[in-house]
């Protein structure tokens, strides 16, 4: 089948994604980057962000030339609708879309909270698998398409670029994926999303069923094809290009991979691969992918999701090279043993070392360097912590900045925060700590024993706050290299169905600990005062 060229090139980016461009012969076709960090991202256990971290977070992706915003989930709480609603609001080239279910009242809150953006989606979806139809949605083959063309109708009343996703659309029937696709069409949805909702597929059978679609569906050149792949059988990449190279020309993918069960399609590797395989996909995307890294590290620390380090692309170690065979390349020639350059994806191979003598336009520098953008109460913040953090340290190297600046944004709004901590640990015990915290604006000390530092530490902050939440993960890693980097600790605290996840930065490994404890505690208190609030708005 012949390629479908559905968007402007970059020189047009103030079209709407959807329409059909006038490409030139021969011209790469525009894959749209459509991200979800924010609603299936976030789905994550224990990856819920605050405001202010979803406001960067869209601030930086619609910077970097992502197409379509994903922003939440509009009718799931109030949190979700006001933060579609900011950052539709705020939005300057991206297109925002809210998610809604195929029923009359999610779609309504949807339109409502994309209605300021200069550019807005409703993302309505259904289940068309006999599975799913059997046991979730517990309706006919009929009576579901009945509710496509209602829902579809009511969604393009409200907005002109209208998505309709067909959940668990690789086990559906293709005879009845095409009727669902032929009836969203009718009704006006102009993108058709055909997820493998359950990472099932394979990328031959993906790639089959778009080209089924397209070929068999009459006004299926009315709207652009999307895929969407999740990543339980490590196949979502695979799958996304094959849908891609089957004629999708959306790919919907998050930040780092993270999603539901085994996470997304990564939207780094969806982007580098297109770049760096023009050869054998002639496409190509608007992404600025000088600033994939800092994407990276940013969704990393909003939703204290560590990346592993030999992830593709923005992984610590993916572009290291320890062997004698691989160095030995490297010094003469780096194409060797690399595929891309490190500065290609916003790598730098040095990092300029700051110190304690540096200033504030020195610091400032930095920081547009590194893309870290600050109001002047958040500058000020980190830059006094910065100063700091240079009395205790030789040279603060950018991974030290960046913790720091994450680090602020992450707590901006804790009620409860570490004021002073000391330690009595050795080959001794038991291990004391003595604490001191700030809560609500009033300060509190304890001490308490423990079997070690760390336990020490965390019965302490237990005496200070008394909580039932139980501590699923303590996990430690460096920052920077050498004796004095910095500790970037990991802490998971359950309190019922409910997790959440943490990270604290510091040179000394317990106060980082503190840190982390605390700020899951934060997350958790949050979390509680927010579904208190929506339980009495209930009633």
């Amino acid at each position: 089948m012949t390629s479908q060229t559905t968007t402007p090139s970059s020189g047009q980016a103030g079209a709407q994604p959807g329409t059909q461009a006038g490409a030139k012969a021969g011209a790469k076709d525009r894959v749209l980057i459509f991200d979800t960090t924010l609603r299936d991202g976030e789905q994550c256990p224990g990856a819920t962000m605050t405001l202010d971290e979803k406001l960067a977070v869209a601030e930086l992706l619609d910077a970097m030339g992502v197409d379509i915003i994903e922003a939440g989930f509009p009718i799931a709480s109030n949190g979700d609708f006001e933060a579609v609603a900011e950052i539709a609001r705020r939005s300057k080239r991206a297109v925002i879309a809210g998610l809604a279910r195929a029923i009359p009242a999610d779609i309504a809150r949807a339109g409502e909270a994309v209605r300021q953006a200069p550019r807005g989606r409703i993302h309505t979806f259904v289940s068309t698998s006999p599975i799913h139809l059997a046991h979730q949605m517990r309706k006919t083959e009929d009576e579901v398409v009945e509710i496509i063309l209602r829902t579809v109708a009511q969604a393009r009343d409200l907005v002109d670029d209208v998505e309709w996703s067909a959940m668990d659309a690789t086990r559906t029937p293709i005879d009845y994926l095409c009727r669902c696709v032929e009836a969203a069409i009718r009704s006006g949805a102009t993108t058709i999303n055909l997820p493998d909702t359950v990472g099932y597929a394979t990328p031959n059978e993906y790639r089959a069923m778009f080209e089924a679609v397209r070929g068999r569906v009459p006004n299926a050149d009315r709207a652009v094809f999307s895929v969407h792949c999740h990543n339980d059988l490590g196949l979502a990449i695979a799958n996304s290009l094959a849908g891609v190279d089957g004629g999708a020309r959306q790919v919907e993918c998050t930040v780092n991979g993270i999603g539901e069960r085994a996470g997304n399609a990564a939207l780094e590797e969806i982007v580098m691969a297109i770049r760096t395989r023009g050869d054998v996909m002639p496409y190509e995307t608007g992404i600025e992918t000088t600033m994939l890294t800092r994407a990276s590290k940013l969704v990393s620390h909003a939703t204290n999701f560590p990346v592993q380090y030999n992830k593709a692309i923005v992984g610590r170690n993916a572009f290291a090279h320890e062997s004698g065979i691989h160095q030995d390349g490297m010094l003469k020639h780096t194409e060797t043993y690399e595929i891309m350059t490190p500065a290609s994806v916003g790598v730098s191979k040095t990092s300029l070392v700051m110190g304690k003598h540096s200033g504030r336009a020195a610091f400032r520098s930095k920081l547009d360097e590194l893309g870290l953008h600050l109001t002047d109460n958040q500058f000020q913040d980190v830059f006094e912590r910065f100063k700091a953090l240079a009395d205790r340290k030789k040279h603060v190297y950018d991974e030290d900045i960046e913790a720091l600046v994450d680090e602020n944004l992450a707590t901006a709004h804790d009620r409860i925060r570490l004021v002073s901590l000391s330690v009595i640990a050795g080959t001794r015990g038991p291990q004391r700590a003595t604490m001191k915290i700030d809560m609500d604006g009033r300060t509190f000390t304890e001490e308490a024993d423990g079997n070690g530092p760390v336990d020490a530490v965390f019965n302490c902050i237990k005496a200070l706050v008394p909580h039932e939440a139980q501590l699923e993960l303590y996990q430690v890693h460096a920052v920077t290299e050498g004796t004095d980097a910095q500790a970037e600790v990991s802490v998971r605290l359950k309190a019922g169905e409910r997790s959440m996840t943490a990270r604290g930065a510091d040179p000394d490994t317990l106060v980082a600990s503190a840190k982390a404890y605390l700020s899951a505690l934060n997350k958790l208190s949050a979390a509680a005062v927010r579904l208190h609030a929506q339980h009495a708005a209930a009633e």
